[in-house]
């Protein structure tokens, strides 16, 4: 990955994209030691952080990020399409309204109780910006014990391939969203809508 691909954010009213950067570094870097660029000592961005990019940004009343999670078009670049093909027993599902989840990252900053809030917010908010927005698939690529949870929240969900990645034990998903599936993440016990804040936002100008 090449660093001169984005840049920090240094917009005054990029707080919320500052905490959300600034958390992805300390989970996905500091926690679970993936080999990934960090600008500035503290911020986790990579090359698809670009203004194509959509974010959805849990914060607290203080304005602290609880979680996040990064949605990138399906008719541009995206990791499942460029990197993770492989995993797909047939061509993955792609297009206009076709979203990748990625970078899904919870703050470490909680109690497992409030992780846990924070996790079902925030899969709400995915499938109501989904019905909002006419989004009609997720796709994305998970690891094993993340890839059961998420299959399991109640929204129709499946995996891609039969196999998983030797060395990560990666699997990729496809989530269909339709009228049914708010219903389904309540009977889960998952439905939660957005106690405080919840930012929806671009990706960084390159």
């Amino acid at each position: 990955m090449q660093d001169n691909l984005v840049r920090a954010p240094q917009a005054p009213g990029d707080t919320a994209l500052r905490a959300m950067f600034a958390a992805r570094k300390q989970v996905f870097v500091d926690l679970l030691g993936w080999d990934v660029p960090v600008l500035a000592g503290q911020y986790e961005v990579d090359q698809y952080d670009t203004a194509d990019a959509e974010y959805l940004i849990l914060m607290d009343r203080d304005g602290r990020h609880r979680a996040s999670t990064r949605l990138l078009r399906t008719d541009g670049p995206h990791l499942l399409g460029e990197y993770y093909a492989h995993l797909c027993d047939g061509p993955p599902p792609h297009g206009p309204l076709v979203r990748e989840i990625t970078r899904f990252c919870l703050d470490r900053n909680q109690s497992a109780a409030e992780r846990r809030s924070a996790r079902n917010q925030l899969v709400t908010a995915l499938a109501e910006h989904a019905l909002r927005c006419g989004i009609t698939d997720y796709i994305g690529v998970a690891e094993p014990g993340w890839l059961c949870q998420i299959v399991e929240f109640g929204w129709d969900c499946r995996t891609l391939g039969s196999a998983l990645e030797i060395g990560t034990g990666l699997g990729a998903l496809h989530i269909r969203i339709d009228d049914k599936t708010l219903a389904g993440l309540r009977e889960r016990g998952i439905y939660q809508p957005a106690e405080l804040r919840l930012t929806a936002g671009r990706g960084l100008e390159q």
